[in-house]
């Protein structure tokens, strides 16, 4: 699946025909707004969708494979290239606004050619931007040489992944900014590999310690199909597919209205969780390798990983991975015994640091705020996790093997054994993020519980938890029947806009990637 990102000729080239006339109307409204803003037509469109995640959650920053999708909700970057003359001598101007003007306040930078600055301790919605823009400088200035001068632009972003909702509208925006930027300054063919890489550092500097997970389903997914996406050795992405099931699925995508910001409440929720799952695989490794040494850096947030710690253990095995993953979930269950939580001292003194040294190396450069830490959780979600993503994995493209000699027979098996193995593990890991990982909230809770009681197979929260959405996966003639539950035992308890409720429920297909449209005089058509 690398390559380059799609240039479309077409909206058709990038939508499902049942959201065409929907975006051609979002698209011709962005072209005109553009126009009223800045007195000219866009050179171009950068487009970067937001997803959900079907399975393995919370596992992408410890280097564990994921099988997320795209959804049709994305983010869009009108651009047009400018005179650099606008700008103060020795900077680059960059003009940027929001079709969502009242919420999100239209901006004029001059930016120095050296460096671009992003403070992450402003919560302020230009600085996703400004990750995407540094990335990509890095890009070119590797590519072009140190002294490269980037392009000024004008820019207007119209995004409909909902901020806070657990379906990665920060990965979709920086994604979508990175792209904008190569294309502005001349890079027609835009390597995915390349772009999810610097999409995933990029993100980590408005203060989110990120994994590569969102930034891979944004960039490299494929109409049709889901994501298995790995980051080890090499960050990889291929295609899975559902196989034709009877009753047929759909994933059906809720939203509980508990908005979850990562970058605002990363100190105490998803940043410390990442530290978490780092200071238990310097731990493990300090124990089960009997090593004063460090674990060998990887492509983790922080250096080093989970994945890193099994790899290291398993360095000499000839165990297949589920049964590495088997073990490991059990050497960390004797291990790491205090549920309570380890302190600083207590960690330090094993992985053979000082406090200060320790905070310096794991709590400094996203800080956050904690007196012990859950490493036994927090590791035992990761193994168990990355366990259930290759069982769900196994099953879907091993589906002869959930069927009966009966069912063979019958020109119209049924899949229902099949349909409720795969929702089982999305079921388990729902328990696991509310009881082990602590990242789900009641509502998150009751949204499932209602859905399971309709009919839905599977259901779990999607994203970064503690908010934002929930998946869920439901036979097709069930759908209704879980969409009027909420309705009437979640939603109608609630106040909520005309907008939110159109919102509050998607039953989505899989879409496609990151794509570029030039504008040109024949429409979006």
């Amino acid at each position: 699946m690398a390559g380059t990102v799609p240039v479309a000729k077409s909206l058709k080239d990038i939508y499902t025909e049942d959201a065409l006339s929907t975006q051609t109307t979002r698209w011709e409204k962005l072209l005109q707004q553009f126009k009223v803003n800045y007195g000219s037509t866009p050179d171009f469109v950068s487009r970067s969708p937001g997803r959900v995640n079907i399975i393995g959650e919370h596992i992408d920053y410890s280097l564990y494979s994921v099988l997320p999708m795209a959804i049709t909700a994305d983010v869009l970057l009108a651009v047009r290239v400018i005179d650099d003359s606008q700008a103060p001598e020795g900077s680059y101007k960059i003009k940027v606004s929001n079709i969502q003007t009242e919420k999100f306040p239209a901006h004029e930078f001059d930016i120095p050619y050296e460096t671009v600055d992003i403070d992450a301790k402003v919560h302020e919605w230009t600085n996703y931007f400004k990750s995407g823009l540094r990335g990509a400088l890095e890009l070119l200035r590797a590519k072009h040489g140190a002294g490269y001068k980037p392009k000024s632009m004008e820019i207007l972003m119209d995004g409909s992944v909902p901020a806070g909702g657990g379906l990665s509208s920060s990965a979709a925006f920086v994604s979508a900014s990175a792209l904008a930027v190569m294309f502005a300054n001349g890079e027609k063919e835009v390597d995915k590999t390349a772009l999810t890489e610097l999409a995933i550092v990029s993100e980590r500097a408005v203060g989110v310690n990120s994994g590569g997970m969102d930034q891979s389903a944004s960039v490299f997914s494929l109409r049709g199909s889901a994501l298995f996406v790995s980051f080890v050795p090499t960050l990889t992405a291929r295609p899975v597919y559902f196989p034709k099931t009877n009753p047929e699925l759909s994933f059906v995508i809720a939203q509980s209205f508990v908005q979850s910001d990562k970058q605002v409440t990363g100190p105490v929720c998803y940043n410390l969780r990442v530290v978490e799952c780092s200071l238990a695989a310097a731990y493990l490794h300090a124990i089960l390798n009997k090593s004063t040494t460090p674990l060998p850096s990887d492509s983790g947030p922080l250096g080093i990983s989970l994945h890193g710690l099994q790899s290291t253990y398993f360095s000499t095995s000839t165990l297949s991975n589920e049964e590495q993953l088997t073990q490991l979930i059990a050497l960390t269950g004797s291990t790491l015994t205090k549920e309570e939580g380890y302190t600083r001292d207590e960690i330090a003194s094993v992985i053979s640091l000082s406090v200060p040294e320790l905070n310096d190396r794991f709590t400094s450069t996203f800080p956050v705020r904690a007196e012990k830490f859950k490493l036994r959780q927090r590791a035992l979600h990761v193994f168990t996790e990355a366990l259930r993503v290759l069982k769900f994995l196994s099953i879907l493209e091993t589906p002869s093997s959930t069927s009966t000699s009966a069912q063979d027979q019958d020109a119209n098996p049924s899949t229902a054994q099949f349909n409720q193995q795969l929702g089982d593990l999305m079921n388990e890991t729902q328990d696991s993020c509310r009881d082990i990982y602590e990242c789900s909230c009641p509502e998150i809770d009751q949204l499932c519980a209602i859905a399971r009681k309709a009919g839905s197979y599977g259901s779990r929260l999607t994203g970064a938890g503690w908010g934002g959405c929930s998946v869920h996966l439901v036979p097709a003639d069930k759908v209704d029947a879980v969409k009027e539950a909420w309705e009437r035992e979640y939603y109608s308890k609630m106040t909520l806009t005309e907008e939110q409720k159109s919102a509050a429920v998607v039953v989505s297909r899989p879409g496609s990637g990151s794509a570029v449209f030039v504008v040109g005089g024949e429409g979006v058509i």
